[in-house]
């Protein structure tokens, strides 16, 4: 039971940092028409006027996430937005390991967090047999 716990919290604590990172790193700057999102976007070859779609797609898979009921739905659909964000570093053949793999570095803090704050997950997708 106490290692239940500790499995818990420690995802809490991962959920959290993927959460604050994702709201402010990626969310706030999309949504406050911060110049360097579109900027950004702009050196991967994205067209004007996407950041705040993006921003508001970014925040809704957060929010999702947040919910221990919605919780998986949020993860699923922010792997896939993570994964397009891979798409693209690789299509601006961007550098691999700070560039390319940044966003399954991201997935691996939510997903991290959801498998240990879950037991139904942990369950379904045990690390040992």
């Amino acid at each position: 039971m106490k290692e239940e716990m500790i499995a818990i919290w420690a995802g809490r604590g991962l959920s959290l940092v993927f959460v604050l990172f994702m709201l402010g790193a990626s969310v706030a700057p999309k949504l406050l028409g911060m110049p360097v999102a579109e900027e950004t976007l702009a050196a991967l070859g994205w067209p004007p006027g996407y950041a705040k779609m993006i921003g508001i797609i970014e925040l809704t898979c957060v929010v999702l996430y947040l919910f221990p009921r919605t919780s998986l739905l949020g993860a699923v659909l922010m792997t896939g937005l993570l994964g397009g964000a891979i798409a693209t570093q690789l299509r601006a053949q961007s550098p691999l390991f700070t560039h390319v793999l940044f966003s399954f570095y991201i997935a691996a803090f939510m997903w991290g967090g959801l498998w240990l704050r879950m037991p139904a997950i942990r369950a379904a997708l045990p690390l040992l047999r």
